[in-house]
């Protein structure tokens, strides 16, 4: 099975979790995500499907939206709600003006420490696993754009927001800082990702609708036309003596006019076969060939 489906995951399993699901559910064992989400988040996960994972490099996915709540008064080791509660529990004084006028510190690019309890990496080990022994781990900060972070509303201890981020930015690290700068603590108690670059949750599907569509075997009828996947790239047919050539790795001349540097190319109107890559005029480079 080839194709792109995107996942609308529940809380408490991991990406992985999603991904051995969707393996059984579908028979297919090349199954890969493009970007994680934590165990206790919901919401847009996609995924790529049999020889569809050669595509992975071509998602730009640099804008991410969440929605979700962070609840004051006290932090946690791992900066959410699954975490154990670190420091003192405070009744915290604030008022929604005083926390938006916090959030509006974080607009911008920004230096971002991960939290400890994360998959980056120290000397090659995963932060988490260092964590979970109790040693001290110290990532270094990444430079990030917060787009948007809107404090919707706040009654305590609970306030729901709104954010829009770059890639590899810790929603859990802005809700721990949040509540830094407040002086109570906070961490982030909810968080559903509502967009991931071009995807959004309103073309996801829960596993169970997947696991229905299995039943009825209308994969054709839900998954995105293979044409309409990377939208921004034009998309060219070739006969097979040219998917040959491509196949071979030599670069052809195809019939596209567009100035775009990277072409979708099919074989009939849904069998795509490969991304060309433009050398200079309409001569295009096979990059990732799939058929």
């Amino acid at each position: 099975m080839n194709g792109l489906l995107i996942v609308n995951k529940s809380a408490g399993m991991t990406s992985h979790d999603v991904v051995a699901k969707v393996r059984k559910l579908t028979g297919e064992s090349s199954v890969g995500h493009l970007g994680t989400l934590d165990p206790m988040a919901t919401g847009v996960l996609p995924l790529l499907l049999g020889r569809f994972t050669r595509l992975a490099q071509f998602f730009k996915q640099d804008s991410k939206r969440y929605t979700g709540t962070i609840r004051f008064g006290f932090a946690t080791d791992t900066y959410d709600a699954d975490g154990e509660a670190v420091g003192d529990r405070v009744e915290p004084a604030l008022t929604l003006a005083e926390i938006s006028a916090l959030a509006e510190r974080f607009h911008g690019k920004i230096d971002q420490t991960p939290p400890p309890f994360s998959a980056k990496k120290l000397h090659g080990v995963p932060a988490y696993k260092l964590a979970r022994q109790g040693k001290s781990v110290e990532l270094r900060p990444v430079r990030i754009e917060v787009r948007q972070f809107e404090i919707l509303d706040y009654e305590a201890p609970n306030a729901p927001f709104a954010v829009e981020v770059s890639s590899g930015s810790y929603i859990r690290s802005l809700a721990h800082e949040l509540g830094q700068l407040a002086g109570c603590g906070a961490h982030l108690g909810t968080l559903c990702r509502v967009q991931a670059g071009e995807f959004t949750l309103e073309q996801a599907a829960t596993l169970d609708e997947i696991a229905a569509w299995q039943r009825e075997d209308s994969w054709t009828k839900h998954l995105p036309h293979p044409r309409c996947v990377l939208p921004l790239m034009p998309s060219v047919t070739v006969d097979e003596n040219t998917a040959t050539r491509l196949k071979n790795g030599m670069a052809c001349n195809l019939p596209d006019y567009s100035a775009a540097p990277f072409i979708k190319i099919f074989t009939d109107q849904r069998e795509l076969f490969a991304i060309g890559r433009r050398i200079a005029g309409t001569l295009m480079q096979p990059m990732a060939v799939l058929g």
